[in-house]
């Protein structure tokens, strides 16, 4: 398309360190500057190749920067995209998580994590709010989100299977729609065979070296594998894997406790890059806080880097390996059913994700009770948390009701924290 290389990475190196704002930011973001300023894309294009990476699982915005590279420069393209779409905001989540680990218990630290709660809290609202608006548009969409809803909130059914049950009831509920047939295009298979064969081989082979050193019950290989796992089955966004990351961290693993992944989630809506690379937060504490053979915080770097690895390599690899078939994708009508229902699920482990956080941040009791195969959460609404309260409605006023940007709110929420720390 007549782009210079070296112009194309000082693009994506910017796009990488000023991608705040999650998911819908970063699309923005790149819609400007690749459609809108540089014209190196096409509206239709660029909605074409949005559409393709929302069939596929991992971060929507990292899949589509890598995308748009490997159409503009083939596969050194979309690594130098891909790649630097993450990397900044990889290695401030670390210097983030260092500091997190090691600033526990000073006041100003703690007030400014307290604020950030009640915003993260609004923010997982507004996500809900807005997706919720754009995917339950007919009455089969509405009971494919609550029957997610009541699945995994009070039945603690696992998301794969909400989201593979949600996608085979899309796909059998969907006509077929006389469509155009695409373009042929040889050596399609061949070409899809080799990135598969390549990306294989680059994501398990830190893992495999984890097995060869360490065995298969350290630490270090849990989050590979969780990690790993996650990376493969998280269709509808970074909000929809939360809920199920979270619960599976706190309640499963024990890496640890709820308050600390609100906290993660918080520092991950503030800095640049994919929301979802809060699992490096994730990951970075868990190695942390059991470390043998290594010192606390080498653990901590490599579970950070691994799981950043496991997290962005696979969709990385699914873009390259299904590029070339992107105008089958897109002219299938089933798949797209398929893709609505998995939205419309998404919608329900979203409100699953809201009311988890909910209970965490605003009360300070909260038990999980069972009774046979059903599944809830006990609360004490006497020990209801005034303060965090106080600031949700503040950080929701000025949210929904204001509409102040992401970065804007957190920064104020922070401050509020850290003042309500110090007078009260």
């Amino acid at each position: 398309m007549g782009v210079e290389f070296g112009e194309a990475l000082r693009v994506w190196l910017k796009i990488g360190c000023l991608g705040f704002g999650g998911p819908a930011g970063q699309i923005a973001l790149m819609h400007r500057i690749l459609v809108d300023e540089k014209r190196w894309v096409e509206e239709s294009r660029y909605l074409h190749a949005l559409n393709f990476c929302m069939l596929l699982p991992g971060p929507e915005a990292q899949k589509l920067a890598t995308y748009v590279g490997w159409l503009l420069h083939g596969t050194r393209g979309g690594l130098a995209a891909g790649i630097l779409f993450v990397l900044p905001g990889a290695l401030v989540m670390l210097g983030v998580s260092l500091l997190y680990a090691l600033g526990q218990g000073i006041p100003a630290v703690d007030g400014a994590l307290f604020g950030i709660k009640a915003a993260v809290l609004v923010i997982v609202v507004e996500a809900l709010l807005r997706i919720g608006r754009r995917g339950l548009r007919t009455r089969l969409m509405l009971g494919i989100a609550a029957a997610a809803f009541i699945g995994i909130f009070f039945f603690a059914a696992p998301f794969p299977l909400i989201v593979a049950a949600a996608g085979v009831v899309g796909y059998f509920t969907t006509q077929d729609r006389a469509a155009a047939r695409p373009a042929e295009n040889p050596g399609a298979w061949g070409k899809a065979a080799r990135a598969t064969l390549v990306g294989l081989a680059l994501w398990l082979a830190p893992i495999a070296l984890v097995v060869f050193a360490l065995g298969t019950h350290h630490v270090l290989f849990d989050i590979a594998a969780f990690f790993s796992k996650l990376a493969v089955v998280s269709f509808g966004g970074a909000y929809a894997l939360l809920a199920y990351m979270a619960q599976q961290a706190v309640e499963t693993y024990g890496w640890m406790s709820a308050p600390e992944m609100v906290d993660g989630l918080g520092l991950a809506e503030t800095l640049p890059g994919p929301l979802i690379k809060v699992t490096q937060f994730v990951g970075f504490l868990a190695a942390y806080r059991d470390p043998a053979p290594f010192s606390p915080v080498a653990a901590a770097v490599i579970g950070s880097a691994l799981t950043t690895w496991v997290t962005f390599v696979p969709p990385m690899m699914l873009i390259f390996a299904g590029a070339p078939f992107i105008e089958q994708l897109r002219s299938n009508p089933r798949l797209s059913g398929a893709l609505a229902a998995i939205t419309a699920a998404v919608v329900g482990v979203i409100l699953n994700l809201t009311l988890w956080f909910a209970l965490h941040v605003l009360f300070a009791r909260v038990e999980e009770a069972q009774a046979g195969p059903l599944r809830w959460y006990a609360f004490d609404p006497a020990a209801l948390d005034w303060r965090a309260a106080t600031l949700a409605l503040v950080a929701a006023f000025l949210m929904l009701r204001l509409h102040r940007g992401l970065v804007e709110t957190v920064a104020v929420m922070a401050l509020a924290g850290v003042l309500l720390r110090f007078v009260l």
